[in-house]
């Protein structure tokens, strides 16, 4: 088999765009079908009937993507190597009835989703972007890509116990952006300057699904731009890694491969991934399933291609953070440009055991890729990704990893500059291993 493809530098400038265009999980999805369909993948309708032919396809649902590229000759038991990801990220969402405002000021009524770090979202430039559903049923994506909203924090003058006490957001009463001024506030207001923004007739928007996101560009930083700063890299650095790993492979080595490689990214991990397009729902199995069963498998094949598959559930974790160090485990100390994590806990947060390791430590070493471990502080709660739910609802072996980052779930964080084109060349030894 051929050497893994090598992405470099390059491929971090790449991922800069990808954020940049990305400001939505529809948006995300989207952007990743489009770099799909350039190493010829082709869109797939779920209400269509499937074939067996070889090559790249991908369903598109909502905020998720799954996406398979299955090789020449691939028997129906042919197991599968899924890159696993989630496209969403803490922000402040629109309510149904959007339109507010109080003293003079129009206003936007948000509800907080996932759990964002609030004081990042006051005093910053917001768009907003998302999907419209208009009355034929039909949906638009829409993106406000400029300074439209903003949350004004209140001057310490008013509030002297921010310096004692620190900062206090009420989710409710503090977090409700400004938009522009007038006492004369209407039902109607915001999604009528959509529909002008997008160019649609006036009231043909009966639904949305909108949010709020700084608008300030992904940067280089650092004496010797070693740093990069941007929003949404939980998850979308994976959603992008994934993305080009799969199309790297797909294109590149072909009939070689020993699996069929999958790309899975979800929507609403942040919120439990308790929906149709979250990894607690159907859309994966079903996805396999359907991938069996048009290449002549039957129900015997399906079980034992699930048997055999192999699943990487990449998200961002923490690094070791200079200003908190005390928060980690005194012996894991991931570090940012280290290259990618395998992420360990003992009781199912991850969903890493041993032998999930053994599988990482191959494809690092393939990629030849360093990589760390990360465990939580016992006396710290740890998070959890898609990967014990994957696990569990499918049967799949799983190994959770991913990118180290800092200031994880704030409005704009923080990662190596190294690390993106590290995690992809993992993942593109993965899933050729």
């Amino acid at each position: 088999m051929s050497e893994p493809v090598r992405f470099d530098r390059g491929h971090t400038d790449d991922l800069t765009s990808f954020l940049a265009a990305s400001p939505t999980p529809y948006h995300a999805v989207a952007n990743a079908g489009e770099r799909l369909e350039k190493a010829g993948f082709r869109q797939v309708a779920e209400t269509d009937t499937w074939d067996g032919t070889s090559g790249g396809k991908y369903v598109l649902r909502g905020g998720a993507i799954i996406a398979w590229y299955v090789p020449e000759g691939a028997a129906p038991h042919t197991p599968f190597r899924i890159v696993g990801a989630h496209t969403d990220s803490p922000n402040l969402r629109v309510k149904p009835r959007p339109d507010s405002g109080a003293h003079g000021f129009r206003q936007v009524a948000v509800e907080i989703y996932g759990g964002p770090l609030m004081n990042s979202w006051l005093d910053r430039d917001l768009g907003l972007a998302g999907r419209l559903s208009l009355r034929d049923g039909s949906t638009r994506l829409v993106d406000v890509n400029r300074p439209l909203l903003r949350v004004p924090q209140l001057a310490i003058h008013l509030d002297r116990s921010v310096s004692s006490e620190g900062l206090k957001l009420d989710k409710q009463r503090h977090l409700q952006p400004v938009w522009g001024l007038g006492d004369d506030v209407r039902d109607g207001d915001l999604i009528a300057f959509l529909e002008q923004e997008s160019g649609l007739p006036a009231g043909s928007v009966t639904g949305w699904d909108l949010m709020t996101y700084a608008v300030e560009a992904p940067a280089y930083l650092g004496r010797d731009q070693e740093l990069l700063a941007g929003p949404r890299m939980d998850n979308l650095l994976s959603v992008h890694a994934g993305t080009a790993a799969l199309a790297a492979v797909a294109t590149n080595t072909g009939p070689e491969l020993p699996g069929i490689p999958v790309l899975a990214a979800f929507d609403h991990e942040e919120t439990g991934s308790q929906s149709d397009t979250g990894a607690d729902g159907p859309l994966l199995g079903s996805v396999l399933e359907r991938s069996v069963l048009a290449r002549g498998g039957s129900y015997e094949d399906r079980a034992r291609a699930f048997a055999g598959t192999v699943c990487l559930s990449s998200d961002t974790g923490h690094a070791v953070h200079p200003n908190y160090a005390e928060r980690h485990d005194p012996t894991h100390h991931p570090r940012l440009n280290g290259g990618p994590i395998l992420k360990v806990n003992v009781n199912n947060r991850y969903a890493t055991d041993g032998s999930g390791r053994a599988v990482f430590a191959a494809a690092c070493e393939r990629a030849g890729v360093p990589f760390q471990t990360f465990v939580s502080n016992n006396s710290m709660p740890c998070g959890t990704t898609i990967g014990p739910i994957t696990a569990a609802r499918h049967g799949i072996r799983t190994v959770d990893i991913g990118a180290a980052i800092l200031s994880m779930h704030s409005a704009r964080e923080l990662c190596g500059a190294d690390d993106p084109f590290l995690l992809a060349n993992a993942l593109v030894g993965f899933l050729e291993g």
